[in-house]
């Protein structure tokens, strides 16, 4: 049994209002098991493939201690949490999570979990890209949730 990662809120792969730009933009609580033994760091990206001008960016969090299971609601948006872990900048040009906002019709937001073989060398408000980069060859496992939001 793999990485697993799952939300107490995206059900039947709707995300809530609460958790969008039409709601309070608050991140929705996350939760995972089975990380593998000798993960050494977690990184979390959320990203919507369907974005009209490509892959957009909501969230990046990246040296989340191995032994933390767990994101609650509406995690702050500071540079550096208190476990250490640190945020990047999202494709609002801002620290932390942002919630769905479609301009259109209905997305697809992937919220994607790393098991990382070593803490990476990255300094808070790295971009996604620059987690890519620096997590390329030292991803131990993934898992992925989808969830999906549309305005009306």
């Amino acid at each position: 049994m793999g990485l697993e990662l799952h939300s107490p809120v995206i059900r039947n792969q709707t995300i809530p209002q609460h958790y969008t730009c039409d709601g309070d933009n608050v991140s929705p609580p996350l939760a995972w098991g089975n990380v593998p033994e000798g993960t050494r760091s977690l990184a979390l990206v959320a990203d919507d493939p369907d974005a009209p001008g490509g892959v957009f960016t909501h969230w990046v969090l990246y040296n989340l201690p191995p032994e933390i299971r767990e994101l609650p609601e509406d995690v702050r948006r500071d540079e550096i949490l208190p476990s250490g872990a640190m945020q990047g900048i999202n494709d609002f040009d801002r620290i932390g999570y942002g919630g769905p906002c479609p301009p259109g019709g209905t997305h697809r937001y992937f919220f994607t979990l790393y098991a990382l073989d070593r803490r990476l060398e990255l300094e808070p408000g790295a971009t996604k890209e620059q987690l890519r980069q620096a997590m390329r060859g030292h991803i131990v496992a993934e898992a992925q949730i989808v969830g999906k939001y549309s305005r009306h």
